[in-house]
């Protein structure tokens, strides 16, 4: 780690200040973690009456019946965007599940995308397959007028633009095809953009539905899809590995920026490039050797990276000798001849291949990885390919989960991702610089913790999760909590406020278990007299920080006033931190025909 938080910060470094995910197996990305460190495969085996398939497919004796499955994969929340149920249905799976992500990421970095009031970028990968097997496109002519704005919810390149649009924001929207490198090719373009000042946030990710859903895969020998369905990245018996769904989205900023706006840094971005194969391809969709090393080698050179400070590489693994084989050559190449040891892993034995966001299941996984200071096991590896010669490269296969010490001082991992077509693209990420020591919070002093929803169900599954949350890490400053909630979140209908001295409070009030006045809600708010408090452009300015006069604000606030709670904050130290997201209460949308 950093010893002084005082540095320069290194102008190329990009900050994730925001993470969110949805895979096999997780709904979140807590969920994502503790299934890798404790080994758990999220590849499902399918009984036959529950793959929508051709019956003649499914009977064939090469049919796999394993899928990573998606279990929200047709669901969706239009309520929170004021989208309609009609354009819901019309929407792409892909298309909603971004938005949802993307929506999670703001919150998880501690941000309403509607208070940002910058320049925010939004860089998507997706799968135009799966729009035109979701249902044929509209017909302009025969469909009528309404065809223009339901071919662009069903369009694969609106993905970015309706998220900026339905989250309040502007800025740039590129949608990238990349095939399964994309989503390392939307982060590459995000970090582009704001090293050239383009943009002041972005958000970039990859969103994949495979269809139909589930449906397992035809083996074929010396093809990439797995014989019995697992996926066995380094092993003698690999065969390749299974197919899946998901979406990973990361919130980021420059580096020095999020310091000083007092934000959550999970890891930076230290260099990242791409390239492709081009004419010089062994073989048309497989690894070049020579091109995919050059990649490896330029994000390194971008970040002023080392080889040997480099202590994890996550591997695009898909578990098949011949596969495996060119990527340890290539990565060899990259990190040359060094002392130091690099732990190599690959995510794919847990989640299977998830096509345009398997790079973003990767680099979750690493940049977890270096926020908890632990290497998570290689899953279904238990006989090395010995001739991935591992004693001759920089390279050990990490077969335990174990604590992640390095040799270099710092934690640093590369994340390459591989897609058909010869795209080749790889991320270097470092831990989270050191931030300021802060005096120990003021005990006893009233704060102001807020929450709102749509309707009443999810604001008590929101108070919910935040005491569970609170139980759970008792590191979590009250000060931090509050800061995160009033600043972090948008307004919505229903709303309930707190004002408590400690955390204990905060959990007995989301409880139900504080009595008094300084406990409110849209359902029982008390009258105020909002005229008597002084107000600015932003809503009622907050003057005081005596209990009496929050719980007069937070009351004014409850029944529909608009508060500048960034004027209660106004001078502190606060941080902002991961809390929970909000509680989407999805439905299912489908749609067969326009």
């Amino acid at each position: 780690m950093t010893e002084s938080p005082e540095q320069d910060y290194d102008p190329g470094d990009i900050a994730v200040i925001g993470m969110s995910l949805r895979a096999p197996g997780a709904r979140t990305k807590e969920q994502f973690w503790d299934n890798l460190v404790h080994g758990r495969e999220s590849v499902s085996f399918l009984a036959k009456d529950d793959i929508h398939v051709d019956e003649t497919l499914i009977h064939s004796p090469y049919y796999v019946r394993a899928c990573g499955v998606l279990d929200t994969y047709d669901k969706f929340d239009p309520s929170v965007f004021g989208i309609s149920d009609r354009m819901a249905a019309a929407m792409t799976p892909e298309n909603r599940l971004f938005l949802e992500s993307a929506w999670e990421a703001f919150e998880d970095g501690g941000y309403d995308p509607e208070r940002v009031g910058c320049e925010v970028g939004v860089y998507g990968a997706n799968n135009p397959q799966t729009a035109a097997l979701y249902s044929s496109p509209p017909d302009r002519v025969s469909v009528g007028p309404e065809a223009i704005e339901a071919s662009l919810a069903w369009s694969p390149d609106t993905m970015t633009s309706n998220a900026l649009y339905y989250m309040g924001l502007t800025g740039e929207a590129v949608t990238v095809a990349a095939v399964c490198a994309g989503f390392h090719y939307a982060v590459h373009l995000a970090c582009q953009s704001l090293l050239l000042g383009q943009t002041d946030m972005a958000v970039a990710g990859g969103s994949m539905v495979r269809l139909p859903h589930p449906r397992g895969h035809l083996w074929e020998e010396n093809r990439v899809l797995s014989k019995d369905g697992h996926c066995r990245p380094f092993d003698a018996n690999g065969t390749g590995t299974a197919l899946s769904s998901g979406v990973v989205t990361v919130l980021l900023k420059p580096v020095a920026r999020a310091v000083a706006d007092r934000d959550h840094v999970y890891a930076v971005v230290k260099g990242s490039a791409v390239n492709n194969n081009g004419v010089s391809a062994m073989a048309y969709g497989l690894a070049q050797p020579e091109r995919l090393s050059a990649c490896i080698a330029s994000a390194m050179e971008v970040g002023g990276v080392t080889p040997d400070t480099v202590s994890l590489y996550e591997a695009n693994g898909l578990g098949m000798p011949m596969t495996d084989e060119l990527e340890v050559h290539a990565a060899s190449m990259a990190f040359g001849k060094q002392t130091a040891t690099t732990s190599i892993g690959g995510v794919k034995g847990n989640v299977g291949h998830g096509g345009v966001v398997s790079g973003g299941f990767g680099a979750l996984k690493a940049a977890l990885a270096l926020h908890h200071r632990t290497l998570p096991a290689t899953i279904n590896l238990t006989e090395v390919n010995e001739d991935l010669d591992f004693p001759s490269t920089p390279f050990v296969p990490q077969i335990e989960t174990a604590d992640w010490e390095t040799e270099a001082g710092i934690r640093r991992a590369g994340i390459t991702s591989i897609g058909g077509g010869g795209y080749n693209a790889h991320l270097v990420l470092e831990e989270a610089p050191a931030v300021a020591e802060r005096a120990p919070e003021a005990e006893g002093r009233p704060r102001v913790a807020t929450l709102s929803a749509l309707d009443d169900e999810a604001l008590a599954r929101q108070r919910a999760r935040l005491k569970d949350r609170l139980v759970a890490d008792p590191g979590l400053r009250l000060d931090d909590v509050c800061f995160s909630l009033n600043l972090g979140r948008k307004v919505m209908t229903r709303r309930w406020a707190a004002v408590v001295r400690s955390r204990a409070e905060l959990i007995a009030a989301l409880s139900g278990e504080a009595s008094g006045g300084h406990v409110t809600e849209t359902a029982a708010a008390p009258r105020v007299d909002a005229s008597s408090f002084p107000h600015n452009d932003h809503g009622i300015v907050c003057t005081g920080t005596d209990a009496d006069t929050l719980a007069g604000v937070a009351a004014a606030w409850v029944t529909g006033q608009q508060v500048d709670f960034a004027s209660l904050h106004r001078g502190e130290d606060s941080r902002r931190v991961p809390l929970p997201t909000y509680p989407f209460q999805p439905r299912r949308f489908w749609r067969t025909d326009w």
